[in-house]
């Protein structure tokens, strides 16, 4: 398995320090990729349709919305992945995550199509980043008025995901 490793300060935007900390150091983070993918699988698939569509509080996401989330972080973040990958120097936007959850209709889609999306996308990332040149690693981009190198990229994706499976198992799995 491809070794990367855990990017340095300056690499990315301050804030996603907090992602970063919740994988481990050591170079893995396409097999905690693959690990969380599993991870989610398990944890939501004993769930009823009442657990996956019930916020945790009012004005708070679903599971579903949570799942979907996590994939449009993903797509996302895999676009500028391959943009700073391929020394693409245009700036890109940021986005507004909370705009994009009422437009998914996540709570209107079975579990199983959700999961089969996740698996398609988690697919497609680990894909790109196993095959990219060693030194594209290093590489950057500025998105959202911020340098970012492409294992900053990385990392932000794998940590992305499991600050919200903790987010899952603390608010939802009580």
């Amino acid at each position: 398995m491809r070794h990367i490793p855990k990017p340095e300060a300056g690499e990315y935007d301050p804030y996603a320090k907090e992602y970063f900390d919740l994988i481990p150091d050591d170079g893995m983070v396409i097999q905690h990729m693959r690990d969380s993918l599993k991870t989610v699988e398990e944890m939501v698939s004993g769930l009823s349709e009442e657990q996956m569509i019930t916020p945790c509080a009012p004005g708070e996401w679903t599971i579903k919305e949570i799942l979907l989330h996590v994939i449009d972080d993903e797509r996302i973040y895999a676009y500028r992945t391959l943009r700073a990958a391929r020394d693409d120097k245009t700036e890109l936007p940021g986005f507004e995550q909370d705009d994009y959850i009422v437009p998914s209709c996540a709570n209107e889609r079975s579990v199983e199509s959700i999961l089969e999306e996740y698996r398609a996308v988690r697919e497609s990332t680990i894909t790109l980043l196993k095959y990219l040149p060693e030194d594209a690693l290093m590489r950057s981009t500025v998105a959202n008025n911020h340098a970012v190198t492409v294992r900053a990229l990385a990392y932000h994706m794998a940590g992305h995901e499991m600050h919200h499976i903790v987010s899952i198992r603390e608010n939802y799995l009580r």
